[in-house]
């Protein structure tokens, strides 16, 4: 399996910008479907966005469509959120993880990084 670990969280002002980051390692990390997740206090963990093997395939959650863009460097070991327009309701530990192809479910996940965004 691999092993992550996330990155870039911090305070934000809302409308301002972070860029998250998840560094694999262990097995092939282009083997694995990477998602971002998050959790805000007192809420269930959601699903953020989502990116294929390859990168051809993504997909984003409702609430963050058009701010949030996803992205992988398979040469690197490593995943991205870039967040813009940040919202007061995007404060939330965030979580990346990783899944096979042939599961259903993510079974890799880092540690998480706390973003805060302030008014």
């Amino acid at each position: 399996q691999v092993q992550l670990v996330a990155s870039g969280g911090g305070l934000v002002q809302t409308g301002g910008s972070l860029k998250l980051a998840c560094t694999a390692s262990g097995r092939t990390f282009s083997n694995y479907n990477m998602g971002w997740f998050r959790q805000a206090p007192g809420k269930e963990r959601e699903f953020v966005a989502f990116i294929s093997r390859d990168g051809s395939v993504l997909s984003y959650a409702d609430s963050v469509k058009g701010r949030f863009t996803i992205s992988r460097d398979n040469t690197k070991n490593m995943v991205y959120l870039q967040m813009n327009s940040l919202k007061l309701e995007d404060t939330a530990v965030y979580y990346c993880a990783a899944r096979e192809p042939e599961k259903t479910v993510y079974d890799v996940w880092g540690q998480g990084t706390q973003v805060t965004v302030s008014s």
